[in-house]
């Protein structure tokens, strides 16, 4: 990725902080966006000259032009946008989000996030790109984009239409004869600073984390370097074929396992 210019959106932490710090130890510029604009500028600090914080709520399409505008302005170009910020719209709450309880405005929240924002960052991304003709958008969906979560009804409705504008995107650009490239990454559970106050500190850490991942058949949490790993491929030159494509990193959870492995 030497050379390249990224933007990466939600990067103050988990994911998409796991992203632009292998994006820059590859070699690109990264542009760090998230809300929390003090632990945004925290990571650029940790990340030296090769990154910078931009204010970007990915809901505001004005913000998107400000932003992407601004980098064209500044680097010449935008070669890749990763599109990771989202919610799952329980944070903090006790709300319900399942089909019968879930409602309108946290419906909506979910979705103004999750999926308007993953459409303004392709909208954009593509208005960018097209001067060169060429680029990477990587969508970060979910592998509750897949199948159906019952207490989860708007993240996992959200991150199917992530998985499918994705297609749109990727069918769209191709059309026009462009080399913009579109595709999607599908994460199960990765372990990131979400997933702390399920976990606790405490002595029976352990036994909760074996919990969650009782029916993954490798039998643990993904990591974020590993998730990074597949944005390094898809936003490098190595993969130029490769448009249209939802990438599953769920240790095996979707493979069509019928019964819980035994464990030694």
């Amino acid at each position: 990725m030497e050379g390249k210019v990224a933007l990466v959106t939600g990067a103050a932490s988990g994911i998409g902080e796991g992203i632009a710090r292998v994006f820059v130890a590859e070699g690109a510029f990264v542009y760090v966006s998230d809300l929390d604009k003090e632990r945004g500028r925290r990571v650029v600090e940790t990340l030296g000259c090769s990154a910078e914080y931009v204010a970007l709520d990915v809901r505001e399409e004005a913000d998107w032009v400000a932003v992407t505008d601004g980098i064209v302005k500044s680097r010449g170009r935008v070669d890749v946008v990763v599109n990771n910020a989202g919610i799952t719209g329980f944070e903090g709450s006790a709300a319900r989000h399942d089909p019968e309880h879930t409602t309108l405005a946290d419906w909506r929240a979910v979705m103004a996030t999750n999926l308007d924002g993953t459409f303004l960052g392709c909208k954009h991304a593509i208005r960018v790109m097209r001067a060169e003709g060429e680029g990477s958008i990587i969508n970060i969906s979910s592998r509750s984009g897949l199948v159906g979560i019952p207490g989860a009804a708007a993240y996992a409705a959200s991150k199917a239409g992530v998985r499918n504008h994705t297609k749109t995107v990727a069918l769209y650009c191709a059309e026009q004869g462009w080399k913009i490239r579109c595709n999607s990454i599908h994460p199960a559970a990765i372990l990131t600073p979400m997933w702390e106050p399920m976990l606790g500190d405490g002595e029976d850490r352990g036994a909760r984390m074996d919990s969650f991942v009782k029916d993954v058949p490798l039998g643990r949490f993904g990591s974020v370097d590993e998730v990074a790993a597949l944005a390094v491929l898809l936003a490098s030159d190595e993969v130029k074929y490769m448009t249209g494509a939802e990438l599953m990193l769920d240790g095996g959870l979707l493979a069509g396992s019928a019964v819980t492995p035994k464990r030694s």
